[in-house]
């Protein structure tokens, strides 16, 4: 470093002398010859007594000329003090200038910089996620697919940290969920102070250079933005458009799927591979990575390595060790530093209950129609018509598990959609007209569905269940609608008849979880849940809080009112379904956990993904998903990091009926499990595979053909088999996908670890003392109020 630039210039008095050309004498120091720069005089030639030839030489050791006026007088200073190797430099502004470098080094001898830089105390499995497993791996190309709830997005913000402060990180996208971006923006800002945007329309539309990732370096944005606007993908494809890291949250989204041996890619996963190619570090977060088909998991993998997983899967010939390119620690295995578990206990009920006769009835009635409405589909030559209608069916016969008001409105929906068409029809016959198309959906739409927001599911399913249909005349469609016409009139009575016997258990359950005195005269007696494990059920209390999931809004808006008059206080409920805005959601969510007036939250699976709900330790489910994943999903929400109570979930399901069989023998054979494996048989969920059937698959078949003889045998085989505990064991293993864990001596070793970095980490006060003396010496502020508290009432132009 030169020492002359450490002295300023300003004060000229203070540094340099009024000179004339005569005083240009041989080793003279000058300034003014070069900008920025000292020069020493080798000799003069006067030509006169107006003009001189100076010869220099440069701090470099080059030598030039120049022909000097006496004009030039007023731009030369002769330097007295800072030359060469005087030793008369600032010694402060030295100082100063050494401590920034010093900072700005900060990561160099301390090895975890992030955590003392930010709002979080991290965990040991954390801090060696980001620490051990990510941030030596150059490039990174990873999945992070711990359990829900073990602290994801912390471990994402600890890493985009530490590479900003280490200098390898300016450009950074994040995608997510539509409903999680919110709350991607709020942690990074509140944690690590990182000022992330959310790519909206009018920031595309307001960019100054047209492309609003040009202009933007921390950003986020939504999957579903990214995945079905073809405009938007184009303006992250230009060659200048390139990312440091791309972080994908709830990546098993950008899923493919292999059906007939043939992959079929959706529109989330050709994201998914183009944005692997824009990026140097590329970060995919997944609780759920695995839905029990290799060939659709090793799929997935290929978006962080396509050589290695190129190329079709088939069983017993193709492995791969993915241990190299993912972590996945099951909650039952994670620890704090004092070597306890993070995580209480969880344990699940099944609360069977029986149809009563009107009830039974309708189920029986809904059903046939149902079947028979699948089987004329699969007689239509239009195949993605015929998928559209098997969708339609599947609605209906969820919505009839689900309540009688949800079944009615369904119903009712349909009738009114229908007769609709059937008068438009009408109306085209007779003028020669041509039918307008209804709605379809092919494969890829179908797959887009199943992990849509909830609003857009919502809206779609709506359209589906009202217009899809398997009637290829009108004359079959006036049969349905009869059909319809009847099944509406018989839902009706049952709803009209207030015998809703899965309500009654839930009012049951509802008198067990708060103040059975306050309740007895509404309810029955208390019964014990069916399936108890070795926990008791929590003791009644009126300060419980109380999550109830289901599938449907019919159901919820149901639910709300019954449960209101039930508590007697129209304050002790409040919901959350996908089409409450995001500033309503988080009231909701708040007032939930900090409320004492509040008691239950109902939810449909709009609060299944990026909410946190630990205030309350049970969970009913109302509702049960036919996909398996959701479980775990929603039982993350009450299980996660801060949770200190043991969590118990409620399952209802109905006797005797064709997909609550499958789902009981499934829930009584998964808490078997548990009772000898753990709470890790709730991770395999979404693995399980029947015979290669989904259970969405192995539910269809129960439906459509759960009368035969055979396929009763093959449903009771099917489950035996694939919920043998051996097999279970196995699942588990596999399910680690990348063998990892952490034992009391690993724990002890990263305390240890964080201890001597915590020791050689750049103290506060260290900065403070740098930020108090730069701070003046560029000519600012700052009065101090009360201990560690400051004024800054003049922020200088430099700053």
């Amino acid at each position: 470093m030169d020492s002359a630039r450490l002295v300023p210039h300003k004060n000229k008095d203070a540094t340099s002398q009024a000179m004339q050309l005569e005083q240009l004498q041989t080793n003279a120091a000058i300034r003014g010859i070069l900008p920025d720069a000292l020069v020493t005089v080798v000799s003069v030639q006067w030509f006169g007594s107006e003009a001189l030839e100076l010869t220099y030489k440069t701090s470099a050791g080059k030598v030039a000329n120049e022909l000097l006026y006496r004009h030039d007088e007023a731009r030369l200073e002769l330097v007295e003090q800072g030359r060469p190797w005087s030793f008369d430099g600032d010694g402060a502004l030295f100082r100063l200038v050494s401590e920034a470098h010093r900072i700005r080094l900060a990561h160099l001898f301390d090895p975890v910089l992030a955590v003392h830089t930010s709002m979080v105390d991290p965990l040991p499995h954390q801090i060696t996620a980001v620490y051990e497993a990510m941030l030596p791996r150059q490039p990174l190309r990873f999945l992070l697919a711990d359990d829900p709830g073990a602290g994801k997005t912390i471990m994402a913000g600890l890493l985009i940290k530490e590479l900003v402060a280490r200098g390898d990180l300016q450009r950074c996208l994040i995608v997510c969920p539509g409903s999680l971006a919110e709350q991607w923006q709020d942690e990074l800002y509140r944690r690590f102070h990182l000022p992330f945007e959310i790519l909206t329309n009018d920031k595309l539309e307001a960019a100054r250079t047209g492309n609003w990732f040009l202009e933007t370096n921390l950003a986020i944005a939504r999957l579903d933005k990214l995945s079905r606007n073809e405009d938007v993908q184009q303006k992250l494809e230009i060659p200048d458009c390139r990312w440091d890291l791309v972080v994908c949250d709830e990546a098993h989204k950008l899923s493919a799927t292999v059906f007939g041996g043939e992959a079929r890619y959706t529109k989330r996963y050709k994201l998914g591979q183009l944005l692997s190619t824009l990026t140097r570090h590329f970060l995919l977060m997944s609780a759920t990575p695995h839905n029990g088909k290799e060939a659709d998991f090793q799929l997935f993998m290929a978006l962080l390595d396509g050589d290695r997983f190129e190329g079709r899967f088939r069983d017993g010939v193709h492995t791969a060790d993915c241990s190299d390119l993912m972590r996945r620690m099951v909650k039952e295995r994670l620890l704090k530093f004092d070597g306890t578990p993070l995580f209480p206990e969880r344990i699940a009920y099944t609360v069977p209950y029986q149809l009563s006769d009107p009830e039974a009835a309708l189920y029986q009635a809904v059903t046939e129609y149902v079947r028979e409405e699948f089987n004329r589909a699969e007689a239509l030559e239009n195949d993605k018509r015929a998928g559209t209608v098997g969708f339609a069916l599947t609605i209906l016969q969820r919505r009839l598990a689900s309540s009688p008001e949800a079944i009615y409105q369904s119903l009712r929906r349909r009738r009114e959609r229908l007769e609709s068409r059937l008068r438009e029809l009408d109306v085209l016959h007779r003028s020669g007209g041509v039918p307008p198309p209804t709605a379809a959906l092919d494969a890829d739409d179908l797959e887009d569905l199943e992990d849509a927001p909830e609003d857009e599911v919502a809206t779609a399913e709506e359209a589906i269940l009202d217009q899809a249909t398997a009637a290829r005349s009108m004359a079959e469609l006036r049969i349905e609608i009869d059909t319809l016409r009847r099944l509406e009139a018989q839902a009706l009575t049952v709803r009209r008849s207030g015998n809703d016997t899965k309500w009654m258990e839930l009012s049951s359950l509802l008198g067990e979880v708060f103040t059975p005195a306050a309740l007895a005269d509404r309810i029955e007696e208390p019964k014990t849940p069916y399936g108890a494990g070795s926990i008791p059920p929590p003791t009644p209390s009126p300060h419980q809080k109380l999550v109830i999931f289901t599938e449907h809004r019919d159901t919820l808006n149901d639910l709300e009112g019954r449960i209101t008059t039930l508590l007697g206080r129209k304050d002790a409920v409040v919901i959350i379904h996908g089409g409450i805005g995001r500033e309503a959601r988080l009231k909701v969510q708040e007032s939930f956990k900090h409320d004492p007036e509040v008691q239950v939250l109902l939810a449909t699976d709009a609060a299944g993904e990026g909410i946190n709900l630990q205030r309350a330790h049970l969970m009913v489910n109302y509702d049960l998903p036919w996909n398996p994943n959701r479980l775990e999903q929603r039982f993350g929400r009450i299980h996660r990091i801060g949770q200190t109570e043991v969590c118990h979930l409620w399952n209802l399901v109905a006797d005797d009926t064709r997909e609550g069989d499958v789902y009981r023998k499934l829930l009584e054979k998964l808490e078997q499990a548990r009772q000898a494996l753990g709470g890790q048989v709730f991770d395999v969920l979404g693995k399980l595979q029947f015979q290669g059937k989904s259970l969405r698959e192995l539910l269809i078949e129960a439906i459509r053909h759960g009368e035969r003889p055979e396929v009763k045998a093959f449903l009771t085989t099917v489950l035996d088999t694939t919920l043998d505990r051996g097999h279970l064991q196995d699942l588990i293993e596999e399910r680690v996908l990348a063998h990892d864990a952490m034992d009391a001596s690993r724990v002890q070793r990263i305390r240890e670890d964080m201890e001597r970095a915590d020791a050689r980490r750049l103290q506060p006060h260290y900065i403070e003392s740098f930020f108090h003396e730069a701070f003046k010496r560029l000519g600012g502020t700052a009065k101090q109020r009360e201990p560690r508290r400051y004024e800054i009432s003049h922020v200088p132009a430099p700053v």
